[in-house]
């Protein structure tokens, strides 16, 4: 088989059509369909049944796609390590990193970072934190910025970088915004604006309400930091987030108030596939970022 007939595969298998995937391939639908065949025939068996006008994988099919998506995964990293072995400071790096963590750690490494290696190139993904997890056990991404930091999978190694404590951000109307500080189990009888459950932010939240005694009340939800900010601001409750996380706080609407009784907190760090050795370049950015934050301690 060759590489080619692979690549045609994966196409019409995303796009569950010929003559779609040829378009995108720029060549003639005659010669994503002959090249289908001969891995076909070559396989012995049938990787796709036609549907109307569309194709849909077979269940043996579908095993392929995902062995054929890894190989191709796999070449691809084999290529960057060559080049990057020529010139481990000209290189390209894909990182992950959460909402919470975007408006001031990531640029402000990143930025730390191009001022001694101004050649290596960034992929920046954001997500949720079991997204970017599993994508870099995936290899969709090399390394992911996330808090807390997992310490018992079996895939990922993660480093903790530093500790950070959560605060409250109240209205500012609430007669608890110009406290010093408050206790989680101070926040019994509030509203709770949160992010869905499903969500690393909401699970920490609730677990800390649980330890201090009380299943707290979500009276609205928000998918990003914006949102839960902004319902926060008009009232409608009050959240608990990681001091990262308040880099841009609009202080007319709300407050931060500081946790106490105890102190509420998360790792933040950086994670890593266990089982496969970074790139040249990726192993320069892994390293830096460990010793960034060693001299900020």
């Amino acid at each position: 088989m060759e590489l080619r007939q692979l690549k045609y595969f994966i196409a019409v298998a995303e796009r569950e059509h010929v003559s779609d995937a040829a378009f995108e391939l720029h060549v003639a639908q005659s010669a994503v369909s002959r090249q289908i065949s001969n891995l076909e025939n070559e396989l012995g068996v049938q990787l796709f049944e036609r549907v109307g006008r569309n194709v849909h994988l077979t269940p043996i099919g579908k095993i392929y796609l995902s062995h054929v998506k890894s190989a191709l995964k796999g070449l691809d990293y084999a290529k960057k390590q060559v080049d990057e072995y020529l010139d481990p400071e000209r290189g390209s790096i894909k990182i992950g990193f959460p909402t919470s963590l975007a408006s001031n750690l990531l640029p402000t490494v990143l930025s730390a970072f191009k001022k001694s290696y101004p050649n290596i190139r960034f992929q920046l993904r954001q997500g949720s934190y079991n997204f970017l997890i599993e994508s870099v056990e995936n290899r969709d991404i090399d390394l992911a910025f996330l808090g807390p930091v997992p310490d018992h999978l079996p895939d990922i190694i993660g480093k903790v970088l530093f500790m950070e404590n959560f605060y409250a951000l109240i209205p500012n109307s609430h007669s608890k915004a110009t406290k010093e500080a408050v206790s989680v189990r101070d926040l019994e009888n509030e509203d709770f604006v949160l992010f869905p459950e499903g969500y690393v932010l909401h699970q920490l939240v609730i677990d800390a309400c649980i330890r201090a005694g009380f299943t707290p009340n979500i009276h609205s939800q928000g998918e990003d930091l914006d949102a839960i900010k902004g319902l926060v601001a008009a009232g409608m409750g009050i959240t608990l987030l990681p001091e990262s996380a308040f880099n841009d706080l609009n202080t007319a609407y709300t407050a931060k108030v500081a946790i106490s009784d105890p102190p509420l907190r998360r790792t933040v760090g950086i994670i890593i596939p266990k089982h496969r050795n970074l790139a040249p370049s990726e192993q320069v950015f892994y390293q830096f970022i460990q010793d960034y934050f060693e001299v900020g301690d």
